[in-house]
């Protein structure tokens, strides 16, 4: 990958929805961590903005671009695990864009986020 997140056959992988999502998440994360103690109304609005990215985050995986497609990065756990095995011995393959073993951890991200909007704990 280049800097500007294209490969070197100059295909775009994250469009801008999913970067714009990506940073935007980081900073309402930030915010509802670090004020969950002092400014419960700045929290609120936070921790809500969170559950709304993420449920945009679902929807453009279900009708984004390519690769922001879940369809695209979402394997089944026996492809995780042989991607697993494949890194351990030092020869995993090469994926454009996430490969099964970050798109395992991108699933358990959203459902982790999802179940702190909803409990708020």
């Amino acid at each position: 990958m280049t800097q500007d997140n294209t490969s070197s056959s100059g295909i775009r992988v994250w469009d801008p929805l999913v970067r714009l999502f990506h940073w935007s998440l980081v900073a309402t994360f930030a915010i509802a961590f670090i004020t969950e103690d002092d400014w419960l109304d700045l929290h609120l609005v936070a921790g809500y903005s969170v559950a709304a990215l993420v449920a945009f985050r679902l929807l453009w995986g279900l009708i984004g671009t390519r690769y922001a497609r879940l369809s695209q990065f979402v394997r089944p756990p026996s492809q995780v695990l042989t991607y697993l095995r494949q890194m351990l011995a030092l020869r995993p393959p090469h994926h454009l864009g996430h490969n099964p073993a970050a798109g395992a951890m991108v699933i358990a991200l959203l459902i982790s986020l999802v179940l702190v909007s909803i409990t708020g704990m």
